[in-house]
């Protein structure tokens, strides 16, 4: 995956030097655009669809390295909390969650500030409250991690938008210059519609890598959702065998 978005900016100038190669064959057969050509005939728009292409390939690497069971619910901190937990320590274990901060931090410690709060006024509803927490906290990290791929699928949606906004510019442009220009209209027209799909292939080289890096971090993203799911379940178990025991 990660070799995909950082051949990106690669495969998108490449990809666009074939087809305009091919339309500068009946002007010129033996020299064709560079991509740096490429680039500037694509017009304004081109910059903006650089610009997702550098996005992407950030928070493609930013989720490959947040996007993991180390960073979401760390072992070390599972173990050490689950130990001060089953010994009452509650103080001992959300200064554990407090020191390294994650989503199973976050899920802890609602269920820790849910027993503080209700064990000497209402020990009756301990249970039914903390529950409700743990489920209320691991509900809002899952959201979290559905969030933070979001923005692949809104690229991978927005770039064909504008690769298209910029081939009908493109069209428009081209047959404007026809209507002023009678001589060598099919020459001019072919070569401003060629011009013209420059943009919309670039949209589609930068969307379907989106799309597919898309699909593989929300399956990652649910996967760590049932793993915070298990280990809310563990936390429960674990209060209520505590204050069982005591």
């Amino acid at each position: 995956m990660k070799l995909i978005f950082s051949a990106l900016p690669v495969f998108l100038f490449s990809a666009l030097a074939a087809p305009a190669q091919d339309a500068a064959s009946g002007v010129a057969e033996s020299s064709g655009p560079t991509l740096i050509e490429l680039f500037h005939q694509g017009g304004w728009l081109m910059w903006v669809l650089l610009a997702f292409s550098v996005f992407a390939i950030a928070n493609a690497l930013y989720l490959l390295l947040t996007l993991r069971e180390g960073r979401v619910s760390p072992n070390a901190v599972v173990r050490d909390v689950f130990e001060q937990l089953q010994r009452g320590d509650l103080q001992s274990a959300r200064k554990v969650c407090d020191y390294r901060s994650s989503a199973f931090s976050h899920i802890a410690i609602a269920a820790i500030d849910a027993v503080s709060n209700l064990s000497e006024t209402n020990p009756a509803m301990v249970p039914s409250v903390v529950e409700d927490a743990i489920e209320g906290e691991g509900t809002r990290q899952a959201a979290l991690l559905d969030e933070s791929t979001e923005w692949l699928l809104d690229v991978s949606t927005i770039a064909p938008m504008v690769g298209l906004l910029g081939t009908v510019l493109g069209m428009l442009h081209a047959f404007h210059a026809v209507g002023d220009i009678a001589a060598a209209r099919p020459v001019i027209l072919a070569q401003g519609v060629s011009m013209a799909l420059i943009t919309t292939i670039a949209g589609l080289i930068i969307a379907v890598p989106c799309a597919i890096a898309y699909a593989y971090f929300r399956r990652r993203a649910r996967k760590l959702s049932a793993v915070l799911e298990c280990r809310g379940s563990e936390i429960l178990q674990i209060l209520l065998a505590s204050r069982r025991g005591n």
